[in-house]
């Protein structure tokens, strides 16, 4: 499962690029005062995103765990992750219909996750460069991103908290290629402009 995972993650990857490419640009090369190496920069943000992704997947596999015990409590074995197949049934078909023109509405994303990130915003700017990209790597998992979310879900199938942060994991990597790549490109137009 970690290499289809693994997989996936890297061929979807440019969706991350479209997503993040401007936290990527205010984490590693955007509005830096004070000179510091591109490669801490780059090495804070994506660590943050490898700890929030990490701890996305285990709270996922730590639920999948209690959907596993409660199903198991009826007589249904492996629950968690016939929620997940379902869920992500689900999720694939409302993306189908949205292709086809159907109106489908879209779910707000939590109140609390906007008010985290509106304070986490403001927490990282007026941090020293490094730390502010690695709150801002930290950031990504506030995101209503269904990409992110569609990988959480196979991590709560998992139904442990541990082969769900490895799952995220797993994602995390799959991302890095397209995430330094942009990166590299944001710090070499800075520097190309400053």
């Amino acid at each position: 499962m970690i290499g289809a995972v693994l997989l996936a993650s890297l061929v979807g990857s440019l969706h991350c690029a479209g997503m993040c490419g401007a936290f990527v640009a205010m984490a590693v090369g955007v509005g830096h005062d004070t000179p510091v190496s591109k490669a801490r920069l780059q090495g804070a943000y994506h660590l943050g995103r490898l700890g929030v992704y990490s701890l996305i997947g285990a709270g996922f596999g730590l639920a999948g765990g209690a959907v596993d015990l409660g199903g198991r409590a009826v007589g249904l074995h492996r629950a968690a992750v016939l929620l997940a197949a379902s869920t992500m049934i689900v999720v694939g078909l409302v993306s189908l219909l949205r292709i086809a023109g159907v109106r489908v509405p879209r779910a707000a994303s939590p109140g609390f996750m906007q008010k985290a990130f509106i304070k986490a915003h403001g927490l990282a700017s007026k941090l020293t460069p490094v730390k502010r990209s690695l709150v801002i790597g930290l950031m990504t998992g506030l995101l209503p991103c269904g990409w992110l979310y569609a990988f959480a879900l196979v991590a709560g199938g998992t139904a442990h908290p541990v082969a769900g942060a490895v799952t995220m994991a797993a994602f995390w990597v799959g991302t890095l290629p397209v995430m330094i790549a942009v990166g590299t490109g944001v710090q070499a137009l800075a520097g190309s402009v400053g």
